[in-house]
């Protein structure tokens, strides 16, 4: 049993009453009436990070992570609690200061405020956040339009091989390692575009688990196709390097999720607005795929014309067996 199936099977059941809650098919709490926007996210050790060897990148690993739910739904994010389960040796004195310093840092950097949390002993470290923004209006998932452009912002791929690098993979040419690594760490969270989000996207996600497997959650429950073009799928130019110089594909690396950059839909009549969006803001932003009109398939990528073909969809999933 995979996540989708335990919410749908399971917890929907629970908030049939419960409008704000979004049928549980969405990033976020959304109550309309008082404004509030709510994520929630828990980071488990050698589930969604490998050591506890950083603490100070981590932490803002997990901050960026958890207030990009709100980001990519057009919200910013304005308070946070935080609760970790750890031990003597996790928080220690010194990795404690560097924990307060970096989680200083995040504060000023995003403008938001701890406000509240809790600690637990365990032998297994773990964080769980809370985020919270206001808004009038969030840009849901399942709402994308037949025809509509789908779009991404920055770049897919660098994080993952920063894992693999921590993962302790060797590569013929360790290019660029530092920077990768930074890159899982640190990821770029949009803030600035996502203050447009709302007048532009007709529905939207994060990049988690992966662009294939964000996109179908996406459109889950719609009865519409969508199609990727392979080739516009954006990497940075350091990236592009590494895979020259070690002989790899860039479909190793672009679809394992951990990049956190916003993917979304939007009616071709926004083109040129999207554009100036992306000058004001200096924000990467590359047009991918499209809407299609009939349910034949979940997705259809294409490379050169042709339909590339998965066993499975690639990226993460959770699984419960």
């Amino acid at each position: 049993m995979n996540e989708s199936t335990l919410i749908g099977n399971y917890l929907t059941k629970l908030v049939k009453n419960n409008p704000s809650a979004l049928g549980l098919n969405d990033d976020v709490f959304f109550d309309k009436k008082n404004k509030n926007v709510i994520s929630i996210d828990t980071y488990v050790e050698k589930i969604h990070f490998p050591n506890f060897k950083k603490p100070d990148l981590l932490i803002k690993k997990i901050i960026r992570s958890s207030i990009s739910d709100l980001v990519c739904k057009g919200v910013i994010p304005k308070f946070y609690f935080i609760s970790g389960s750890g031990n003597k040796q996790s928080f220690s004195s010194k990795n404690l200061k560097k924990i307060i310093n970096s989680l200083k840092s995040e504060q000023r950097k995003f403008s938001i405020k701890l406000s509240g949390g809790d600690t637990v002993f365990s032998k297994i470290n773990s964080f769980t956040v809370v985020s919270l923004g206001f808004s009038n209006k969030v840009v849901k998932r399942n709402n994308a339009k037949i025809n509509d452009d789908i779009y991404l912002t920055g770049n897919l791929g660098d994080s993952y091989l920063g894992l693999r690098y921590l993962q302790k993979q060797n590569f013929n040419k360790n290019i660029y390692k530092k920077y990768f690594i930074n890159k899982f760490y640190l990821p770029v969270i949009n803030l600035n575009f996502s203050k447009y989000l709302t007048k532009i996207a007709n529905t939207s996600i994060d990049i988690s688990d992966g662009l294939l497997v964000d996109l179908n959650k996406m459109i889950n429950a719609q009865k519409i196709s969508s199609e990727i073009y392979y080739d516009k799928i954006p990497i940075s130019s350091k990236l592009k390097i590494f895979l020259s110089k070690n002989s790899l594909k860039k479909n190793e690396f672009i679809f394992n999720g951990d990049d956190y950059q916003i993917l979304f839909t939007a009616n071709k009549s926004n083109r040129d607005k999207i554009i100036k969006i992306s000058r004001i803001t200096n924000t990467k932003i590359s047009r991918i795929g499209k809407i299609l009109s009939k349910k034949k398939f979940k997705y259809r990528l294409l490379n050169a014309n042709k339909v590339m073909n998965f066993t499975k969809i690639p990226g993460y999933e959770h699984l419960f067996t």
